[in-house]
């Protein structure tokens, strides 16, 4: 039986490469990906709907389908204070996920970060882990959390500290072994991958996968 997967943060990096992969992969008849302003992206078995995420009535009409995936998130920088970026990474999220079971998803499989720990003094992994807590709290039969590095691959915006990170940690990528490996550098690409062979297996329960792990998913 074929699933219909349901996408927030379609337009990201990751969110890019997985949308693309769900539409040529024949285990999802449809993908229905829900964004805020009209894309002008038409293919056969996509189905963009614009929403509003502040509209509980509007999500619940959309977030309707098999496996929700979840990409979405932000900077700091970008969303202009830490209230916005939570309202981001972790407020849409939470929201959705909840939303969503109670439409009767089954399945959600949401991006998170490496180091994410609702313990952390960090702002951006302590806010990635308080999103993981409550995600893993919405009651879905199967739940799948992934944690990767930094992101290779072509954003529209630029990233100082990103761009500069990546090179620091792609010149010392092969002395990163053991417990350090799951720091090493992850395409976009692969993540979305691990995203998708982890929906098809829906697993009960609730899997985390650290950034080693999903290179090794995603590139099989």
């Amino acid at each position: 039986m074929n699933k219909t997967a349901i996408v927030i943060g379609a337009t990201g990096l990751t969110g890019t490469h997985l949308v693309a992969a769900l539409l040529q992969d024949p285990a999802f008849d449809k993908v229905k990906v829900l964004i805020r302003r009209p894309w002008a992206h038409s293919r056969p078995k996509l189905e963009s709907v614009i929403v509003d995420f502040e509209d509980d009535d509007n999500l619940a009409a959309a977030l309707q389908g098999d496996a929700l995936f979840c990409c979405i998130g932000t900077t700091i920088k970008k969303a202009g204070s830490q209230e916005r970026f939570r309202a981001v990474d972790y407020g849409i999220p939470v929201k959705c996920a909840r939303i969503a079971h109670e439409q009767g998803v089954s399945q959600i499989l949401v991006m998170s970060s490496v180091g994410a720990n609702a313990h952390s003094r960090n702002f951006y992994l302590r806010t990635k882990g308080e999103m993981e807590d409550a995600i893993q709290q919405a009651g879905f039969h199967s739940i799948a959390i992934f944690r990767p590095s930094m992101l290779i691959g072509s954003r529209k915006e630029f990233r100082l500290g990103e761009w500069l990170g990546k090179y620091l940690i792609q010149l010392f990528y092969f002395l990163l072994q053991g417990r350090w490996k799951k720091y090493r550098p992850i395409k976009a690409a692969t993540v979305a991958n691990a995203m998708i062979a982890a929906a098809k297996e829906t697993e009960a329960g609730i899997s985390v996968y650290e950034s080693d792990a999903i290179q090794q998913m995603g590139a099989s």
